[in-house]
């Protein structure tokens, strides 16, 4: 009975709907019945819809104004249109389901042209769900530009607004292009893509060409019809004329759009082209090119920003935290060049997203895998070697990257006649692994790992080793247009051991380790055309084992200690909301909330109040169990940014961001050294916090190829870590004895040029900055300097680069590096003196004079192989001088005591020319 009453309910529909189907179809395949006199196009549009099947779109504004006077009896809809257009500057184009798009200026093509003509073009809606393939070809981008998509599946209505969002992927290998523009014509409104390559854009409901550019892309357009709420991958291509040009940013018109100030953007082939040291492309060589950054010597890695420490430098590979970022005394990065793919350092407007540092966030990403094939990429220089593989794993939803590099050091060391040379090693190597899987359009997960290891001995039985470790999974979830995020879990580990077996009595193993491991959660949410709200939470987990000495043998007669550990959870909440105020004015303002609870189990020393700390001022000693929380810490972080433009080339831009520090990381040198200690607060230990307030003049010239900036920044810091003289830094259990919290204040003015393409690029900067330290203590030797502001360990005044590239042809190029900087403060001994028959040295000011002066010449011949494209493999030489002036810049001054006089004595680690060869290839 129920199957009876359903046909019959279906027989009675068809019945109903089956005569206004035929009249439709009638009408619009036999011809239309119209009579108008001077209306407007509005009431033609709805006297073909009533009689008709036909749906127009359209923007109301291109056809204010225009009048229809026509008799029409039994005429097809494209003749009308014809004739009612042919006095005007609109075109139209009806696809097979009988909508009509009326444009203005230019006409729709969905298809090659010759196959039909501009007015009665047979349009081809793609499905919005389906991406575009990964062919590098330029018939089929003609034909991607020239096709109109359909975005959404909303009402026929173009009056509200629909965002628009996906992700913008490189032709050839799949992988997501960072910061590039994605704009729409003819309104003009913008975005830039993500870190993921993803972009998202709300505007009104109706017609648009979405371009996509950068520099180093091809520049390419899409059709576009706006609906509703709809998603959109597009695919680009790498403009092969601009091969090898230098690229910073690869957003158009970033420099001065944007409201992000004190951010310094690098690309890998922009790496490649700096001189370096031992011939190795170096990520942190190059960004101490840059202006702000700054470091204490030659052969550091440690990264000084805007007057900071190195430990206030947060240094992310691909999220996870790297503590010590050096190999080979420095000589070497840790990040091997093959499996970078940018390099963002942010030294201003620090996103709300990233904290527990006071200077910098150092954002380092590896490349995704290639999705089309098999590829590799390698080197062999003079000291390393190295080797990348990356290709699809079974279909193009899975890829993997992994690279390796070592170096052969240790066997050339042994090969030199000098006996304090080759009774020396030095070796490391470092690897990286890392997987994708797409599942679908709205999540995937990526996993990556790293480990690097270093080994040395220098002319003796002592052996330091130190190693890091760090992992992720990140899992990415688009929810819809206008909503999505990340979960991303990270582990991190650096330790470090020293043993010594030289003398048996005194044989010893000394060993120390952090471990910490994280989960972040953010998200993206495009409120409106006028709000991006940015929101999320983390947490961190620290274990330290802050140091173990053991003896090793039974003739050794140390004896052995072992601190307690210490274990803290560091938690933060966020959000930030990116305001469009006007045309001319952007904001972003966001608050950064961060907890931190120093835990158990641990003993904590209680001191006499009012009095210094010393061994001799402790009243008391508290026991924490496990997991007790023995110090809390915590408060708001500030993010506030601002940009005023006063046309498409110039801009000025404000910014004012609070940073907090719960980690802390101890040295007696001026150095990052491979024995450095880190420590969390507690109880005695207090938290790190800055304050830094920024503004800057940004303006593009010659089609934004030429970019130029000044930044005037002041930073004001409290409690920062400082030094008892004579401080006693290892295996001290009561290290907070010998600490000192100093106030820090540091200022200057950077100025930067850069040209990004052309045969001639590269850039030129100058900073002139100054970094100050001041500590005001309960007892002598807490007062340094009688409580003056004194000039900070990498306190360097002015510091001017120059970078520059030539290109003769596409296979021959030429690069320069030039760097000056004011040597840095020391402390001299200025007399010697008696007491009690004992000879005494007396010391200026700690910080009272300077090192020389530091200046280096660097230049490098680039030779590529034929660019012949059936190759199986592409080859490349790099052949350069490092400091090819040979000057002896100080690395460090000494004294020593010699027949009862007092002698200086300058330390230089280059100090002669220093040629370099390395061959690259790529297949």
């Amino acid at each position: 009975m129920k199957n009876k009453y359903l046909l019959c309910w279906y027989t009675i529909l068809v019945c109903w709907l089956l005569p206004w189907q035929l009249i439709a179809q009638t009408a619009s395949s036999k011809g239309l019945m119209l009579s108008l006199a001077d209306e407007p196009f509005e009431i033609l549009v709805q006297k073909v819809e009533a009689q008709s099947t036909y749906h127009f779109y359209y923007d109301t504004t291109q056809v204010q104004g225009l009048r229809i006077t026509i008799q029409v009896v039994g005429q097809p809809l494209p003749s009308v249109l014809k004739a009612v257009l042919k006095d005007s500057k609109l075109y139209f184009a009806i696809d097979e389901q009988h909508n009509v798009f009326i444009t203005k200026g230019t006409p729709v093509y969905t298809q090659l042209p010759g196959e039909q003509s501009a007015t009665s073009v047979t349009t081809h809606i793609l499905p919005v769900k389906k991406s575009e393939r990964l062919i590098s070809d330029p018939d089929h981008f003609s034909a991607l530009e020239r096709r109109l998509y359909e975005i959404g599946n909303g009402n026929r209505q173009l009056s509200e607004k629909s965002t628009i969002s996906g992700y913008v992927r490189l032709a050839t290998s799949g992988e997501p292009i960072v910061g590039a523009a994605v704009y729409v014509e003819p309104s003009g409104l913008s975005t830039a893509t993500d870190a993921e390559g993803r972009y998202s854009l709300t505007l009104p409901s109706t017609r648009y060409e979405l371009w996509v550019k950068g520099i180093g892309l091809r520049s390419t357009k899409r059709q576009i019809l706006l609906r509703a709420d709809g998603r959109l991958d597009i695919v680009v291509d790498n403009n092969n004329t601009t091969l090898q040009e230098v690229i910073i940013q690869g957003q158009h018109n970033k420099n001065v759009t944007s409201t992000q100030m004190g951010i310094e953007q690098l690309d890998i082939k922009t790496i490649r082209q700096v001189p370096t040291a031992l011939g190795e492309a170096d990520v942190l060589r190059v960004l101490l090119t840059l202006p702000g950054v700054k470091s204490v010597g030659e052969g550091s890695t440690g990264l000084n920003v805007r007057g900071g420490g190195t430990d206030q430098n947060l240094i992310l590979f691909n999220s996870a935290t790297i503590y010590n970022p050096s190999h080979l005394f420095g000589f070497f990065s840790a990040f091997n060049p093959d499996i970078v793919d940018k390099v963002e350092l942010y030294k201003a407007a620090i996103p709300a997203q990233f904290g527990g540092r006071l200077s910098s966030v150092l954002d380092i990403t590896s490349r995704d895998g290639n999705t089309e094939k098999l590829h590799g990429t390698g080197g062999i220089g003079l000291l390393t070697s190295r080797l990348a593989l990356e290709g699809p794993i079974v279909n193009k939803k899975n890829t993997f990257l992994v690279g390796g590099r070592t170096t052969y050091s240790d066997w050339l060391l042994k090969q030199l006649p000098s006996k304090e040379f080759n009774r020396s090693a030095a070796a490391f190597y470092d690897g990286n692994v890392q997987l994708k899987h797409i599942f679908n359009n709205h999540n995937t997960l990526t996993g990556s790992a790293y480990i690097s290891r270093d080994r040395f001995r220098l002319a003796s039985d002592t052996v330091y080793r130190y190693t890091n470790q760090a992992a992720s999974l990140k899992w990415q979830h688009v929810v819809n247009e206008r909503l999505a995020g990340n979960i991303t879990g990270t582990y991190s580990r650096y330790y470090y051991d020293i043993t010594n077996q030289n003398n048996p009595a005194v044989a010893s193993a000394l060993s120390y380790s952090l471990l910490q491991a994280s989960v972040q959660a953010d998200a993206s949410y495009l409120l409106s055309d006028k709000h991006t709200i940015e929101f999320g939470a983390g947490s961190t987990l620290y274990n330290i084992e802050p140091g173990s000495l053991k003896p090793l043998g039974n003739e050794s007669l140390i004896a052995g200690t072992t601190l307690a550990h210490e274990k803290a959870l560091e938690s933060a909440l966020y959000v930030s909301d990116k305001i469009t105020i006007g045309p001319r004015l952007l904001a972003t303002v966001g608050l950064r909330y961060s907890f931190f609870n120093a835990l158990g189990p641990r003993n904590v020393y209680r001191y006499l109040s009012g009095a210094a700390r010393s061994e001799s001022t402790i009243i008391d000693t508290v026991a924490y169990g496990a997991s007790q929380v023995l110090a809390t810490y915590h408060g708001p972080e500030y993010r506030v940014a601002a940009r005023y433009a006063f046309n498409d080339n110039s801009s000025v831009k404000l910014s004012y961001n609070r940073t907090r520090q719960y980690i802390h990381m101890l040295s007696n040198t001026t150095v990052m050294s491979p024995t450095d200690v880190w420590k969390l607060s507690d109880a005695n230990v207090r938290p790190q916090v800055g304050d830094q307030a920024a503004i800057g003049y940004y303006r593009d010239a010659k089609q934004h190829t030429i970019e130029t900036s000044v930044e005037i920044y002041y930073k004001k810091l409290h409690d920062v870590v400082d030094y008892k003289s004579g401080a006693l830094l290892l295996l001290n259990s009561h290290i907070e004895t010998d600490i000192i919290n100093a106030q820090g204040r540091a200022y200057g003015v950077e100025f930067l040029v850069r040209k990004l393409t052309g045969k001639i690029n590269g850039w030129l900067s100058y900073t002139y900055s100054r970094s100050l330290i001041r500590t005001k203590g309960l007892s002598s030797d807490e007062i340094i300097n009688q409580g003056k502001y004194y000039p900070s360990n990498f306190d360097k005044p002015h510091d001017v680069s120059l970078v520059g590239n030539y290109r003769f042809n596409k296979r021959f190029s030429t690069s320069l590096n030039f760097v000056y900087n004011t040597g840095r403060p020391i402390t001299l001994p200025l007399a010697k003196y008696y007491v009690n028959n004992t000879v005494r040295v007396y010391y200026s000011e700690r910080n009272a004079y300077r090192v020389p002066d530091y200046y280096r010449f660097d230049i490098a011949l680039n030779i590529e192989g034929n660019h012949k494209i059936t190759k199986f493999s592409h080859s490349s030489w790099n052949i350069g001088i490092y400091n090819l002036t040979g000057r002896k810049n100080p690395y460090s001054i000494y004294f020593k005591s010699v027949d009862g006089v007092v002698k200086g004595y300058k330390l230089s680690i280059f100090g002669r020319p220093i040629p370099t060869v390395t061959y690259n290839f790529k297949f």
